[in-house]
């Protein structure tokens, strides 16, 4: 049986080969926006403009590429606990978002792609082996870490494609997550949420579920219903209310 820090076991190179399709088609869709009067429009989260949200994805792509590895007795978090601690940093990545979309307003793109390349050397660096890496917030699996980013990546790309909906209209570029990635995502946070009520549900749409459980959209019994299903016809998917959002 798992201890509690235990997790299961991962494919790291599945989870490379899903960050970097997920980076390349986000970066692809980013290069259409920025420069654009959309830019300075205020993104669908509060307080942040469209290149705030673009600046913060370089910002997510540090935190990979400043991981170490961790002392042999470091106890590595699960991605629930990682995740988890957000929320108390929220006023902070704010703060230093907004600060980053300033310093870095007349190239937004090129302190994007400098904190990406860092991350990509990182990982080719620490890896192929799944070892225990000390990042920002503490010591977690490189997987982990891997897994992390690429919920930023889908979280903040979907941010970013209704923002430039919201100001574009039918005129927005193509959607900037890639489908394999959302995948990946939508399940790594219904395994959160299935650890701590035990049900048998699976996702129905990635999308609607990947939103509720990133805070993105008010909780919701219908639009939960709409997200997962149950994998027994007969039962019905669990009330989630307290267990949302998971970040």
């Amino acid at each position: 049986m798992m201890g509690p820090m235990t997790q299961p076991p991962t494919d790291l190179a599945l989870l490379t080969h899903l960050l970097t399709e997920q980076w390349r088609r986000l970066r692809a869709w980013v290069g259409q926006v920025v420069g654009t009067p959309v830019g300075d429009q205020p993104s669908v989260l509060a307080g942040w403009t469209v290149t705030d949200l673009v600046v913060h994805l370089g910002r997510s792509m540090e935190a990979l590429a400043v991981c170490t590895p961790a002392p042999p007795d470091a106890v590595p978090a699960t991605l629930a606990e990682y995740l988890g601690g957000y929320g108390r940093s929220a006023q902070d990545i704010a703060a230093t978002t907004r600060e980053l979309g300033t310093q870095h307003a007349d190239d937004p793109l090129a302190y994007v792609d400098a904190g990406a390349a860092a991350a990509f050397a990182t990982l080719d660096r620490l890896g192929p082996a799944d070892l225990v890496v000390l990042a920002r917030r503490g010591p977690l699996l490189l997987s982990t870490m891997v897994t992390s980013r690429l919920v930023e990546l889908v979280v903040h790309g979907d941010d970013l494609a209704r923002s430039v909906h919201r100001a574009r209209g039918g005129d927005a570029p193509h959607d900037p997550v890639d489908p394999a990635a959302e995948a990946h995502v939508a399940q790594a946070l219904l395994d959160i949420v299935l650890a701590r009520v035990g049900d048998a549900v699976e996702v129905a749409d990635a999308r609607r579920w990947v939103r509720l459980a990133a805070g993105r959209e008010p909780y919701d019994v219908d639009e939960l219903a709409r997200a997962l299903r149950p994998l027994d016809p007969s039962d019905a998917v669990p009330d989630l209310g307290r267990m949302l959002p998971v970040l």
